[in-house]
């Protein structure tokens, strides 16, 4: 057993108190600067306590930037990606640990490579799918000949064609694969015992009902810890919904929605109200980990059993 000295705690609870203040201090200026008027934010040095004009500037910002509607798409979203990622990266996992082919190892560390791979990196070939979500199977009837083939026979040209812009489909489907949810499936697919895998194979279970039965509940708290990871990441998605739509009255996010509060004009920011907006936009997310803390780090720190 280690022994903790004194200068150990010091610098232990010092490193913690360090964290906390990175965290808190700039959620605490938005704070104080959305329950400010225009005047009181713009003074110098700022006044770091708040005010009373937090209503006021939450409902400026509400009307303003039109935030209802963008809060809807951004929770359709989230959901979807959050949903469709736990889905694909359980079964992806399952497949991985559980079926006996001689390229699961290759498939598992072609996957585990795109972690390498951010959605900035990826962001033109990805725009490209998503114009056509059909152009590989195109490129692949071209390459083969099939395309000048039926072309010669028929004088038919086949042309494929799925274009996801400005769709939820399309703000959706790209963000669904998730390198990081597949693997920390497998880590926890792998301890499963072969005595319960013998069991459930004697009790007549197949690999879908031993998927859903048995796999799925023991995997709750992890699913419940990626579910919570993967709303805040897609609730906070900014780069692909600006680039995927230009609908933006019908299928913008709220975080998108939060530049037009800044004009782009020459005139004064209303630094008040935007951080009102700020503090809207931060919530869902922030409730979303708060209900699911508990279930977050158990999922995080314990194994079910």
């Amino acid at each position: 057993m280690i022994e903790r000295s004194p200068l150990f705690n010091f610098v232990t609870y010092a490193a913690m108190i360090l964290g906390l203040l990175v965290v808190l201090v700039p959620f605490w200026i938005v704070i104080v600067a959305g329950s400010q008027s225009l005047q009181e934010v713009s003074r110098v040095p700022i006044v770091l306590w708040p005010s009373s004009h937090l209503w006021e500037n939450i409902q400026s910002a509400w009307l303003r930037a039109d935030l209802g509607p963008k809060l809807i798409n951004s929770f359709i979203v989230a959901i979807g990606v959050t949903a469709g990622k736990i889905l694909l990266a359980s079964i992806s996992a399952f497949a991985i640990v559980f079926f006996d082919f001689k390229a699961r190892m290759v498939c598992f560390w072609l996957i585990f490579i795109t972690l390498m791979l951010p959605l900035e990196v990826r962001i033109v070939p990805t725009y490209a799918i998503a114009a056509n979500a059909l152009l590989p199977f195109q490129v692949v009837l071209d390459t083969l000949g099939i395309t000048g083939l039926v072309q010669a026979v028929s004088s038919v040209r086949i042309g494929l064609e799925w274009n996801l812009l400005n769709s939820y489909t399309g703000l959706i489907l790209p963000l669904v694969a998730t390198a990081t949810g597949t693997f920390l499936y497998r880590q926890f697919f792998m301890t499963i015992p072969d005595e319960l895998i013998e069991a459930s194979k004697m009790d007549g279970a197949g690999p879908v009902r031993f998927f859903f039965d048995v796999l799925l509940p023991l995997s709750r708290t992890n699913m419940l810890a990626l579910a919570t990871i993967m709303f805040v990441s897609s609730w906070n998605q900014y780069l692909w919904p600006l680039l995927i739509t230009t609908d933006r009255t019908h299928y913008g996010t709220v975080v998108m929605q939060l530049k037009a509060l800044i004009p782009t004009q020459n005139g004064t920011p209303d630094w008040n109200v935007t951080m009102a907006g700020a503090l809207i936009i931060m919530l869902p997310p922030l409730l979303v980990v708060a209900l699911m803390q508990r279930w977050f780090v158990r999922g995080l720190i314990t194994r079910d059993k």
